[in-house]
């Protein structure tokens, strides 16, 4: 479930959980995904070929980084709000209570040049059963 939908750096938040998407080919070396493998985990960069609904989980300086692989480079984005669903609900947490950011997924220049549907993914991300704040631009 969504409690909180806020503009802003998610990287400045206080959140120890961040859950962004990442494709089904591997390479995540552009967009918020490739931010992530510059700054925190370089090997996310060519993951290798993956499944939708699939999460890569990371820990690096105190966090734990979640890519839930939600859309293809070649394929675009169908299926993406159910692997989204499905990745969030699977991400296990010490505290239940607690929340997480998501990167608000489908919204960046990948997302909207391959046609990404933002308002099904929040939908989606609304359907959880984790407690998500999600961060945008």
């Amino acid at each position: 479930m969504i409690v909180e939908q806020v503009r802003g750096d998610i990287l400045k938040s206080k959140h120890d959980h961040i859950v962004f998407g990442s494709n089904i080919e591997g390479y995540n070396d552009a967009g918020f995904a490739g931010l992530i493998s510059s700054r925190f985990w370089p090997e996310l960069a060519n993951a290798g070929p993956q499944k939708m609904g699939d999460v890569l989980t990371h820990v690096s300086n105190g966090r734990t980084f979640h890519a839930i692989v939600c859309h293809s480079l070649k394929k675009g984005w169908d299926g993406a709000p159910k692997a989204i669903q499905k990745g969030l609900d699977s991400i296990e947490l010490k505290n239940p209570k607690s929340s997480i950011g998501v990167v608000l997924i489908g919204n960046g220049p990948v997302g909207l040049m391959q046609g990404a549907d933002g308002e099904a993914n929040l939908k989606a991300m609304e359907k959880s059963t984790k407690k998500i704040v999600v961060y945008s631009l």
